[in-house]
Order: structure tokens, then C-alpha cells, then sequence
């Protein structure tokens, strides 16, 4: 079966319709049911069901799809390292997360390790409360950050995965033990401060006014995540996190309510423009690559209470 073959076949097996195969494909509908048909008298039984209504995968397609399309990311990888490497794709790039975060990048990291084999990639802890610090002295190359970004110096890349919000508050606060919260609460309690965020930055998980207009008062401001924790275990204020935290800080002083009506928090790569370079383009290309995570769960696996992208 040729390479051209194989990827008319996996094509049609993700579209399951055959003119958009053709289309995303450059080729004409024509080729894409030739290809079928020489591939069915090759294996010598039908690969999909067709009708006027729908096409579907026959087991017998359904077992093959299952064969080749981790041989095809292969050869495909293989093909990509190489290329890279002809192209010059080489060097240190220092990504930079917050807390678990890097979690969410473990696939995008591994294909963009497979498909440039000469590229070290290193990793720094980024603070919550000074969001594109390291990005702005250069320490990392590409920040994991949430959105919106909206420097006029900055890149916004593809965003990875979505978060619900919860608030983070002292188990002795009054709303520590509710189900949830909503966002006129927040006008009863303290926000601790971050030292260097971005107002519409913090107006994304902790606003300055709640939705009937009422101030939302700020407290002391803070440099470091663990600096947070501390300051809302001890009761000297409270925060919109994302509610990931709530199953990677599980401190005992702690706990995370939910805010039912708080946006979707979104997260994305974000780079210096001034400074993009092959190796950006190249991580950014993989995390796009293995997007399907971001319309997913990104934390099922450990059962975090996030909310995934549709």
C-alpha cells in the first residue's frame, strides 16, 4: 500500500465523508473512491459502508485504522526530525508553566521531542502573580499563560485547554462550606493582590467589581504562588484560581468552591514577537498538532474538576 494510500485511507476515516477528504486532501473526489477501491481489492473486504446518508467504518476499516495510523505518526514524525534538522531546527528552548501545567503539554512536548531530535528543551516555574515576568526578561521563550493577552509586543499562540473557576478560600471562611459561590459573593470578600499582573489580566479570574457594580476589595499583594496559598490559609483574603488547584494544593488550611457563573478560564502559548524564531514556531506547530486535547478533559486522567473547550 503506498504512503499516499494510507493517508487517503486515514483521512476518510476521520472525515467519514468524502468530498471533504478530497478537499482537505487537494485531490479530486474521483481519486479518493479509486483509492478506496484499489485498498478494499488489496485487503479483499469493504472498508467502509457507504450510502446516499452516511459513511462509516466497517470493523474490518475500523481494525485497519486502528493498524496504521500509529505507523503513519511515525513515518510522518520520522520525515518531520529529519526535515527540521535540514532546516537548521536546533537550539534551547525554555518553555515556561504554571504549577501543574506542564501536564498539559506532555504530548505536544513528546511529538515536538520525536520531530526535533537536536533541540533541548527546558522548563521554568512561571509565578501567577507576575504572569509574564520571565517572559518579558527573556528567561523563557514561551509562556502558558491565561487568557486574554493583549500586549501589543506579544504573540498569542494555539490554546491549549480550558478551566472552570473556583474560589480559594480559608477552611474557616463562611463560604468554605457552600456548594458554590457566584460572582456577587465576591463582593463580600478580600482579593489578595498580585504585585504585577496585567489589570484586564486580573479582571480575568478576579474582577475589580461584582455584576450589580459593587467594589470588590483588594488586600495585601503577593510575589509567588506558595506566598498565595499561605495568605488564604491563614485567612488574610481569598482567590479565583483555576480548579485544577483544588486537586494539586490540596493544603489542609484550604478549600475551593466553585463560582457557578464565572467565565471558562482559556490558557495559550504566548511568545515575544520580536523574538520568534524556527524553534517557536515548531513548539507551536506541535501543541497545534495534538490540539484534540483542548476538547477534552485535559485532567481526566487524574480527576481534576476542570471544564474542557468544546
Amino acid at each position: 500500500m503506498e504512503l499516499r494510500d494510507i493517508e487517503i485511507f486515514l483521512t476518510l476515516a476521520e472525515e467519514l465523508h468524502f468530498r471533504r477528504t478530497a478537499e482537505r486532501l487537494h485531490i479530486t473526489q474521483a481519486r479518493v473512491s479509486q483509492s478506496i477501491k484499489k485498498q478494499e481489492r488489496r485487503i479483499g473486504g469493504l472498508l467502509f459502508d457507504r450510502s446516499t446518508r452516511a459513511v462509516r467504518l466497517t470493523p474490518l476499516g475500523e481494525q485497519l485504522h486502528r493498524e496504521l495510523r500509529a505507523g503513519y505518526r511515525q513515518i510522518m514524525d520520522g520525515v518531520e526530525s529529519v526535515s527540521a534538522v535540514a532546516r537548521g531546527i536546533a537550539g534551547v528552548l525554555t518553555v515556561g508553566c504554571m504549577g501543574p501545567h506542564p501536564s498539559v503539554l506532555v504530548d505536544a512536548i513528546e511529538l515536538f521531542q520525536a520531530r526535533h531530535v537536536s533541540v533541548e528543551l527546558n522548563h521554568r516555574e512561571i509565578q501567577p502573580p507576575a504572569p509574564l515576568e520571565l517572559l518579558r526578561s527573556g528567561e523563557v521563550d514561551v509562556a502558558l499563560v491565561w487568557m486574554p493577552v493583549r500586549e501589543p509586543d506579544l504573540t498569542v499562540g494555539p490554546v491549549t485547554h480550558t478551566s472552570s473557576m473556583v474560589l480559594m478560600v480559608d477552611v474557616g471562611h463562611r463560604y468554605a462550606a457552600r456548594e458554590s459561590i457566584c460572582l456577587e459573593d465576591l463582593g463580600e470578600c478580600v482579593i489578595v493582590a498580585g504585585r504585577s499582573i496585567p489589570p484586564y489580566m486580573e479582571e480575568a479570574l478576579n474582577p475589580f467589581h461584582t455584576p450589580t457594580g459593587r467594589p470588590i476589595a483588594r488586600g495585601p499583594a503577593i510575589s509567588t504562588w506558595h506566598e498565595l496559598l499561605n495568605m488564604v490559609a491563614t485567612g488574610r483574603g481569598v482567590s479565583a484560581v483555576a480548579a485544577e488547584a483544588a486537586l494539586f494544593y490540596p493544603w489542609p488550611g484550604l478549600a475551593f468552591v466553585p463560582i457557578r457563573d464565572a467565565p471558562i478560564c482559556r490558557w495559550a502559548l504566548v511568545w515575544r514577537t520580536a523574538a520568534e524564531s524556527p524553534l517557536i514556531r515548531a513548539f507551536s506547530q506541535a501543541v497545534a498538532d495534538t490540539g484534540d486535547l483542548a476538547r477534552h478533559d485535559v485532567w481526566a486522567r487524574t480527576g481534576s474538576p476542570t471544564t474542557a473547550e468544546q
